[in-house]
């Protein structure tokens, strides 16, 4: 199991707008939804007494039998979708990330690959 982290930019309410967003998206996936949990949350450590922060993060959870191509695939198809197709940092358990930016469809799907598929996640071998 590989958990990576996604995030996107902007404003905080829509910053969670696009991770729940995104998250929705995901769970509608046939394919996906088997091998992927989503939670929403926050980066920040809560504070004792105090309300929680916004939501600015959405880990996933992915099992040993989803294919990096099948989660890019789901990804860039998500940025598609949006207008304009929001920035997003998706990053590994072992702190390598990929900035997806204003690229196509196909070049977002090839930069999460390549993120999914250079270390120990689905799809990937150890590295």
């Amino acid at each position: 199991m590989t958990i990576i982290t996604v995030r996107a930019a902007g404003d905080s309410a829509a910053v969670e707008a696009e991770l729940r967003s995104l998250g929705a998206w995901l769970e509608d996936d046939r394919v996906v939804r088997r091998h992927v949990r989503g939670e929403l949350g926050s980066s920040l450590a809560p504070v004792p007494g105090q309300q929680g922060d916004g939501i600015d993060i959405l880990s996933l959870v992915l099992s040993s039998g989803l294919g990096a191509a099948s989660l890019a695939a789901a990804v860039a198809s998500w940025r598609s979708t949006r207008t304009p197709s929001p920035t997003l940092v998706v990053q590994r358990p072992d702190g390598i990330r990929v900035e997806i930016s204003g690229h196509s469809q196909e070049e977002a799907e090839k930069l999460m690959r390549s993120l999914l598929n250079d270390g120990e996640g689905p799809g990937g071998s150890a590295a």
